[in-house]
């Protein structure tokens, strides 16, 4: 529309008319879920950016464990010389097959006695009311301040006294003292969110509370469970230091065990980035288990307290 034929508005008085203001132009107010091309470019390369640098380390060790002895000093004879030979080797003249089992006992025994404790613990604690269940959750919490280096002797004592040193369950109790604090108190959050009607509902059908718990509660909790079973495996799959002090050379993990690797101050790196490699495939596979429970397991145990 031009100029003279633009609507006018009258003016008071009888002056002359002046033109109506034209319309603003029309702009799209971008919703609080949008993102402009500029931040989804900046956003984007900043997660890869992330992964890359995440990655590297472990594609690394896989690199240099594919080459020969020199690779670590020389990275690019390894293309040329591909080779599991690494592995072989390292698992033909080494200890790492009883090293292997001695983690899968110690990691399984701690992820079941993880599991029991923390889930009956955080049960007990979001659903019956007894002197001190407020107590023992912040004792929990409290124990979580202190780096578990700090505990090696006073465990080691009592452990010496118990008879438990260069023991499997030993260890397993020993790394349960780190796991059970923080899993009950994850546990006791997505109890919480779970309705008490549930219960009573068992009670009502003439369930003991222990048939409620495992018969209701459990299938419910099932990704609480999940996450607790991995961080308590996690815990004790790569420890040190507590292997290291309470165990002998017969009862030796995989992470301690990589430890001999180094003599003379000059590690055999080659055999050291095959056992890393090695090491990581089971957590890598828990993982992989257990990775759908875990995002729901850890969103839904934090909603309450």
């Amino acid at each position: 529309m031009t100029a003279a034929t633009q609507p006018t508005a009258a003016v008071p008085g009888g002056t002359a008319p002046v033109p109506a203001p034209a319309p603003a132009p029309f702009r799209r107010v971008r919703g609080r879920e949008e993102r402009g091309p500029g931040a989804s470019v900046a956003l984007h390369g900043t997660l890869l950016l992330t992964t890359v640098i995440a990655a590297f380390p472990v594609v690394w060790i896989l690199f240099i464990s594919l080459g020969p002895k020199n690779a670590w000093q020389q990275p690019g004879e390894v293309l040329s010389n591909l080779s599991l030979h690494n592995y072989t080797d390292v698992l033909a003249h080494s200890d790492l097959k009883q090293w292997f089992v001695n983690t899968v006992v110690v990691a399984a025994g701690t992820t079941l006695l993880g599991v029991f404790l923390a889930a009956t613990a955080g049960y007990a604690v979001s659903r019956m009311r007894f002197p001190g269940s407020r107590q023992l959750m912040w004792t929990f919490l409290v124990t979580q301040m202190f780096p578990s280096i700090v505990l090696i002797v006073p465990l080691y004592l009592l452990m010496s006294e118990l008879h438990l040193l260069d023991n499997y369950l030993g260890l397993i109790l020993a790394y349960a003292t780190t796991a059970v604090p923080f899993c009950a108190w994850m546990m006791k959050g997505y109890f919480d969110t779970i309705p008490k009607e549930i219960d009573e509902a068992g009670r009502v059908d003439g369930l003991t509370p222990l048939g409620t718990f495992w018969r209701l509660i459990v299938p419910l909790a099932r990704p609480g469970l999940a996450v607790t079973a991995f961080y308590s495996f996690l815990t004790a799959w790569g420890e040190v230091a507590y292997a290291t002090q309470f165990m002998q050379s017969d009862h030796y993990t995989l992470a301690v065990g990589i430890r001999t690797f180094a003599q003379d101050q000059r590690p055999d790196w080659a055999w050291t980035s095959a056992t890393a490699i090695i090491i990581t495939i089971p957590a890598a596979l828990v993982f992989i288990l257990v990775q759908r429970s875990l995002v729901s397991g850890l969103t839904a145990g934090g909603t309450k307290s």
